[in-house]
C-alpha cells in the first residue's frame, strides 16, 4: 500500500507538471486536457467501492490542480472530491460485482 501511494504521489506530480508545462499549448475548441482529473476518475472507477487509495489519490491530485493553477485554493479539490464520492456512490448502489472479481 505504502509503494502504491508513493508511486501514484509521485506520477500525480509528473502528470500536473507535464499537464501545465506542456498540454497548456494546446487546445481544442479552447478546452485544455485534464490529466489529473482524467486518472482521479479511471482511479475510482476501477477500485472497490470500500478502498481508501482511490480518496487519497483524488486529494493529492485536487492539491496539485490547485498549487498549479491560479483559482483559489481548495476548489479542485473539492471538484475532484465531488466526482470521487459521486463515483464509489453510484458504483456502492447500483453495480453488482461478480465473486470473481473480489479477490
Amino acid at each position: 500500500m505504502i509503494k502504491k501511494s508513493l508511486l501514484l504521489i509521485v506520477a500525480f506530480y509528473l502528470l500536473a507538471l507535464f499537464q501545465t508545462s506542456f498540454l497548456a499549448h494546446f487546445s481544442l475548441f479552447s478546452f485544455y486536457p485534464n490529466l489529473i482529473l482524467l486518472a482521479v476518475i479511471l482511479i475510482n472507477f476501477f477500485e472497490k467501492s470500500d478502498r481508501v487509495l482511490g480518496l487519497l489519490v483524488t486529494l493529492w491530485g485536487g492539491f496539485l490542480l490547485d498549487v498549479f493553477s491560479s483559482s483559489f485554493l481548495g476548489l479542485h479539490v473539492l471538484i475532484c472530491l465531488a466526482i470521487c464520492l459521486g463515483i464509489k456512490l453510484i458504483i456502492r448502489k447500483y453495480v453488482w460485482t461478480p465473486a470473481i472479481w473480489e479477490f
